[in-house]
C-alpha cells in the first residue's frame, strides 16, 4: 500500500497556500459584496439621531394626543399601559405628549420598570398662557414630576403659528433655555402649524427640532395663514417640503406628524401613500403617530417597513 504520509512536502505546502489564498480571496470577495449590495435594512425600531443635536430615538413614534388626548384616554389607565409596553416591546421607544393632551401622568405610570435612558419623551408647553421665564422654568418643573422622570428629552413651544412666535415667545424660549442649562431639557424646540411659523424656526438658532404637519393629500397641514385651523391644501405640500429640506440642511431635528391626517385616513391605501411619502422626504428623522390598538401599531410598523424598503 503507498504510504500517503509521505507525500511530496514541497506539493503539499504550495497546495495549502494556494488554498489558503482562496479562502483569503473569498473572504475579501464577501466583504466586498457585503459592503455592496448588503446594504442595511431600515426598520421602524430603529434608533435615529433627531437632527444633529445627538439626541436618539426610534424611527416610530407613540403620539398620545390624538383630538388632543381623548382618544388614548378613552383606553383607561390598564389599556393605556398595555398599548405603551406593547409599541416598547416592537422597538418604539419615542413617546409624544403635550400638557394640553393630560397624558403626563398617565405616561408616568406606563413608564414604570422601563429603562428611562432608552426612552425618547418628547412634550409640549403651550406658550400664549406664560407670562415669565421663571413661570416658564416653574412648568419645565412641573412637567418633571407629571412625568416621573428627572430630565425631557425634548420640549417644544407648542403650536405656534404667527410668523413672529419667536419674539412673542422669547421669555418661553429663555426659560427653556435655563432648564436645558440645568438639564432639565436635552432639546428645545417648537411645534409648528404654519408655513410662516417654519420659515422662523429655521432662522432661528434657538430651534434645535421642529415637529411639523405633512401628508401628500394635505389633510390638516400647514398653510400660509397664521391659524392652526386655517383650511389645507395639498397645493401647500410642495412648500412645506421645500422648507423641511432646508431645515434638514441646517442640522435641525425632523419629527413628522398628522402623518395619517389624525386618524382621517380610513383607507389603507391611503395610509400607505402617506407612509411612502413621509418616509421618503429628505431630512425627516422620525414620524410620529397616534395609536389607539395593536393592530394600529403593528400597521404603522409594517407600512414604516414597507416604506423604507422601497426608499
Amino acid at each position: 500500500m503507498r504510504n500517503t504520509y509521505n507525500v511530496n512536502r514541497r506539493t503539499f505546502l504550495k497546495t495549502s497556500a494556494v488554498a489558503a489564498g482562496a479562502v483569503l480571496v473569498s473572504q475579501n470577495f464577501v466583504s466586498a459584496q457585503e459592503k455592496g449590495d448588503q446594504k442595511k435594512v431600515r426598520t421602524a425600531a430603529d434608533q435615529v439621531e433627531l437632527g444633529n443635536t445627538g439626541v436618539m430615538l426610534s424611527r416610530l413614534g407613540f403620539g398620545t394626543g390624538t383630538t388632543s388626548g381623548n382618544v388614548q384616554r378613552a383606553l383607561g389607565h390598564e389599556g393605556f399601559n398595555n398599548l405603551i409596553r406593547y409599541a416598547y416591546d416592537q422597538g418604539i421607544t419615542y413617546y409624544d405628549t403635550a400638557e394640553s393632551y393630560q397624558t403626563h401622568t398617565w405616561l408616568k405610570e406606563a413608564f414604570k420598570g422601563l429603562p428611562r435612558e432608552k426612552l425618547f419623551i418628547q412634550t409640549k408647553m403651550p406658550g400664549w398662557n406664560i407670562k415669565s421665564a421663571d413661570e416658564a422654568l416653574e412648568r419645565i418643573e412641573r412637567y418633571l414630576k407629571e412625568l416621573g422622570t428627572d430630565y425631557i428629552d425634548a420640549l417644544l413651544i407648542h403650536c405656534m403659528t404667527a410668523k413672529d412666535w419667536d419674539v412673542k415667545m422669547a421669555h418661553v424660549m429663555e426659560g427653556m433655555s435655563k432648564a436645558k442649562e440645568k438639564k432639565m431639557i436635552r432639546v428645545h424646540g417648537v411645534s409648528t402649524h404654519s408655513l410662516p411659523a417654519i420659515r422662523t424656526a429655521i432662522a432661528s438658532d434657538w430651534a434645535q427640532t421642529l415637529l411639523v404637519r405633512v401628508n401628500p393629500q394635505g389633510c390638516i397641514t400647514d398653510t400660509e395663514e397664521e391659524t392652526w385651523n386655517s383650511p389645507s391644501s395639498v397645493k401647500f405640500i410642495p412648500e412645506a417640503i421645500s422648507q423641511i429640506t432646508h431645515a434638514a440642511s441646517k442640522g435641525k431635528g425632523l419629527i413628522a406628524m398628522k402623518l395619517i391626517g389624525e386618524g382621517n385616513f380610513k383607507l389603507a391605501e391611503d395610509r400607505q401613500k402617506a407612509m411612502d411619502f413621509v418616509m421618503n422626504i429628505r431630512g425627516i428623522n422620525s414620524a410620529v403617530v397616534g395609536f389607539k390598538s395593536v393592530a394600529e401599531v403593528d400597521e404603522s410598523i409594517e407600512r414604516m417597513n414597507s416604506a423604507l424598503k422601497e426608499d
